[in-house]
């Protein structure tokens, strides 16, 4: 089964051929490694730390960064098991990130010090899942 990390060109060209002026939402859906992929000669090489310790790491990292652009969590929740889909993916972790518009989180993928971040989240994850929506109405009901 093939995994993902880091969005191909031509997703991250349809990313931002969308409107760049209006809140998105992004659904992560995380599988982390048992142990942590750090490059040899990062700071964090030879620690022995889980793929979820890195997350933590690229959590505490990005986060003020994420949240000087707008970003908030709106829902977070952990996996427990797969009832429409395929059986042999499992996730770990979900979340859903809001950004007040895809400027924003462009901006916080530039970022310097966002970019010294996200090794961590590479370092982190074994699969992932990263899948933008645009926001509707909550509450009623299906459809």
């Amino acid at each position: 089964m093939a995994t993902y990390i880091d969005p191909s060109p031509a997703n991250f060209e349809a990313f931002k051929a969308l409107p760049r002026d209006e809140p998105i939402h992004m659904l992560n859906l995380l599988l982390y490694r048992d142990q942590a992929e750090y490059p040899e000669g990062h700071e964090h090489y030879g620690k022995g730390w889980t793929g979820r310790r890195a997350y933590e790491e690229y959590g505490a990292t990005s986060g003020p960064i994420f949240r000087r652009v707008g970003g908030t969590i709106v829902w977070r929740g952990a996996f427990q098991t797969m009832v429409t889909g395929p059986e042999e993916r499992a996730w770990h972790d979900g979340f859903v990130a809001q950004y007040p518009n895809s400027a924003a989180f462009f901006e916080m993928i530039k970022d310097p010090d966002y970019q010294l971040a996200v090794v961590n989240r590479t370092a982190a994850l074994v699969d992932s899942r990263l899948i933008r929506f645009q926001p509707g109405e909550a509450g009623g009901g299906f459809g």
